[in-house]
């Protein structure tokens, strides 16, 4: 897989195959990865959020999740196989904690979210073995919920907390969880507890995911994605002719 530099942001152009090979490797091998995914939303966040920023920069794989970064890269000439959606991800890697015996631990979401995520992949994934799962509201004792990551003996940790606090929670404490993969999540838990619908098929692969859930909740999501995607096409618009107007011109032989 190779790592490219888009928009002042790392990240690798990888394919879900790639991703899932690589990070299995990493925990047979008992090595520490910390993981992310990138969107529109947080390319946007990291240019004026520098906490945001070196969280993302400080993970071993980045993972491209959203079609106008697949896109957006390609437009710039970055050569990005696909998509590699968190949720997709998820249960993959799931899949192959399930095969391999990694136990997983889910931390995030409501209380009755996260209890019903766990009684749903464990009737997907049998076999899977789950260490523990906690609800997101710890922050009143951070080093307490990493002991007890730490303790339960898990592989594996996704982290379904919002944007930018599970990014700052994994690299504030990556060195204490005593996990050997961890993958922040955001909404993924509310998916799976059936919380959330996700968007049709068509629409994920229309890169527009984005609409369906400003039909789901537009009171609280059409402002955050008006101004992100506005200022995502007009910073990728500059960079394109910033890139053009300084490429060198080709001398002939």
């Amino acid at each position: 897989m190779k790592r490219i530099e888009f928009m002042n942001a790392p990240m690798d152009a990888a394919s879900m195959s790639e991703t899932v090979s690589v990070i299995e490797d990493k925990v047979t091998a008992n090595t520490f990865t910390q993981h992310v995914v990138v969107n529109v939303a947080k390319l946007v966040h990291m240019r004026s959020d520098t906490e945001l920023a070196e969280s993302v920069r400080s993970c071993d794989l980045i993972n491209i999740d959203g079609m106008g970064v697949v896109w957006g890269a390609r437009f710039l000439g970055h050569p990005v196989p696909e998509r590699v959606a968190g949720v997709d991800l998820f249960y993959r890697l799931l899949e192959m904690s399930a095969a391999r015996g990694f136990p997983v631990y889910l931390l995030g979401a409501r209380a009755e979210v996260v209890e019903k995520t766990a009684q749903t992949v464990q009737r997907r994934f049998p076999g899977l073995q789950i260490a523990g799962y906690h609800h997101g509201y710890f922050w009143d004792d951070e080093a307490a919920m990493v002991e007890a990551i730490r303790a339960s003996g898990a592989r594996l940790l996704f982290v379904a907390i919002t944007s930018p606090q599970k990014e700052n929670f994994i690299n504030r404490w990556r060195d204490q969880l005593g996990v050997n993969f961890v993958m922040g999540v955001g909404g993924t838990f509310d998916v799976v507890a059936g919380r959330v619908r996700r968007a049709p098929r068509w629409m994920q692969r229309a890169g527009l995911e984005w609409l369906y859930r400003v039909i789901q909740e537009p009171r609280r999501m059409w402002k955050r994605y008006l101004v992100t995607n506005c200022t995502f096409a007009w910073l990728l618009l500059r960079e394109k002719w910033h890139s053009l107007v300084t490429r060198k011109p080709i001398k002939p032989a």
